[in-house]
């Protein structure tokens, strides 16, 4: 059997507030994974998410699609934290750094501290 290619541990914390981090790829075989793990937290209760992507060694088109089917539907915006400099030129071109909110470097960096 082999070892899955993404791994998404979720924290949850006050009322509303959940965290989900991912490990691995972010891909057409995994970007399921990440929106049923969106869904079930939110069935949950939780609408305030953060996603940490700072394990994150691929994101392809279909995890960009991802994002945007997790973040769909809720007036809440995801905020991805840990968003290697690739990820972030891909979702500045895209636009999707606008629709979500985007944490920069120095703002992981000192919620880290």
């Amino acid at each position: 059997m082999s070892a899955p290619l993404l791994v998404i541990e979720v924290s949850r914390f006050d009322v509303g507030h959940a965290e989900l981090r991912l490990t691995g790829d972010l891909d057409f075989d995994s970007a399921p994974e990440l929106i049923a793990a969106v869904e079930k937290v939110r069935r949950d209760g939780y609408r305030h998410l953060v996603i940490d992507l700072a394990g994150v060694g691929l994101c392809d088109s279909s995890g960009l699609s991802a994002l945007v089917v997790a973040h769909r539907g809720d007036p809440v915006p995801i905020r991805l934290t840990g968003v290697n400099p690739n990820l972030r030129q891909l979702l500045d071109r895209t636009g999707l750094a606008e629709l979500l909110q985007v944490s920069a470097a120095s703002d992981d960096v000192q919620a880290a501290g």
